[in-house]
């Protein structure tokens, strides 16, 4: 399941990075450092890439994969979506969505999860989101992972959504986006008060979980859940 944009366009908290563009980038703040550095090598399509749900005991791992129209000001208080309040990132979530040269969606469901594992469920998510995006990304920017499978040049950054302004981006379209279904899928299933932890092991979706027993959005293999 994915969701792509295209627009007709043209290339413009402090964390450490132990992989960057290049071996001897060092970055402490949000900006485009990396994807000036890439588009110095050649590049011109350059894709952040990151991931939501990772942790959580129900729902999809989801990803984004998103190209900046760097010509363009950054959003004004771009940064990791766990730094931003709700508000916050549905106000950038809308500015992304408008600006961005394009965008895509990827998410591997619980039972896939279950199947392959959470980290092979990470990466296929993360390789539908690239794979959607028109025009196609030929530069990788990936908070933490790297995707061999992916024939693309790309680098892993970690804490790459906190210092990368294009994967800070894709935190945010996969966060809204997440946060957003699950608070549709709690309607289906109100018991578990998915709208509240969006499938997180908080407190009371353990007890929900203890009282009901899980559903389909639940990751079997999980601890906590089986």
């Amino acid at each position: 399941m994915g969701d792509a944009e295209r627009k007709d366009s043209s290339p413009t908290n402090e964390s450490t990075l132990r992989v960057s563009a290049s071996p001897r980038l060092r970055v402490l703040t949000i900006g485009i450092d990396f994807e000036t550095q890439a588009i110095a090598e050649g590049y011109r399509f350059i894709a952040g890439i990151d991931e939501v749900g990772r942790g959580c005991l129900a729902g999809a791992v989801v990803a984004a994969a998103v190209i900046l129209d760097l010509s363009k000001p950054l959003p004004v208080g771009l940064n990791d979506s766990k730094k931003i309040s709700a508000k916050n990132r549905e106000r950038l979530n809308e500015e992304i969505r408008a600006n961005a040269i394009c965008f895509a969606i990827g998410q591997v469901e619980a039972n896939e999860i279950d199947r392959i594992n959470i980290l092979q469920a990470t990466k296929k998510a993360m390789i539908s989101a690239v794979e959607q995006l028109n025009p196609a990304a030929d530069f990788l920017l990936i908070d933490a992972l790297q995707l061999k499978e992916v024939n693309l040049p790309q680098k892993a950054i970690i804490h790459g959504d906190a210092i990368s302004a294009s994967i800070a981006a894709a935190s945010i379209i996969a966060k809204t986006y997440r946060d957003n279904l699950m608070a549709e899928l709690d309607l289906i299933y109100p018991e578990y008060g998915f709208a509240k932890h969006v499938g997180y092991g908080t407190k009371a979706h353990f007890e929900a979980i203890r009282k009901h027993g899980a559903c389909p959005l639940h990751r079997k293999s999980f601890r906590g859940v089986r």
